[in-house]
């Protein structure tokens, strides 16, 4: 058989090329799903009596005050104004090294990370990040997922400057934490 168009033989070779790639993109993963666990508590974020963030907590079950690292959960900030992302990477980095001594080798390469993955925001954006004990950190920024999965320990440091009880914030951490 013969294809009487230039036009008809792109169509045909269009088709077997889309049926030769089709196993390939099968194979590959998809995204995964923003999980939705019920909202366990809220609070607000303040600094010097400004506004900055209102923090909600997502779970399956609620969370133990001292087995929090071995939990899956959800921590979403609701912006309340403007910041630099790479200004919250920064102070990101700075809190967890409140939980005890970090490489600087380690400590650049997390920055780095954060950087690239935690966006300018406005007021009204939300960040949510989901912690898996094994698998480690996601992120969504508006309910799009955003960056690259970071490592366990990343996540438990990370989260840590929320719910480690060496957290600035130790009252924001007593209403996450519901203590």
């Amino acid at each position: 058989m013969s294809c009487k168009s230039p036009w008809s033989r792109r169509e045909a070779l269009g088709a077997v090329l889309l049926a030769a790639l089709s196993p390939a993109v099968r194979s590959q993963p998809a995204l995964e799903p923003l999980p939705e666990w019920p909202l366990r508590a809220q609070a607000r974020f303040r600094v010097f009596g400004l506004h900055v963030y209102d923090a909600r907590l997502y779970a399956p079950q609620a969370l133990d005050a001292q087995r929090w690292p071995e939990q899956p959960f959800a921590l979403e900030l609701e912006y309340a104004r403007d910041l630099k992302g790479e200004r919250i990477a920064d102070r990101s980095l700075e809190e967890m090294q409140r939980q005890g001594e970090l490489p600087a080798a380690q400590a650049q390469a997390w920055l780095a990370a954060m950087r690239a993955t935690f966006p300018d925001v406005r007021a009204g954006d939300r960040l949510r990040g989901v912690h898996e004990p094994e698998r480690g950190a996601r992120f969504w920024f508006n309910g799009k997922p955003r960056g690259e999965p970071l490592a366990a320990d990343f996540s438990r440091r990370f989260f840590g400057i929320w719910l480690h009880p060496a957290t600035s914030a130790s009252d924001l951490r007593r209403r996450l934490l519901g203590l």
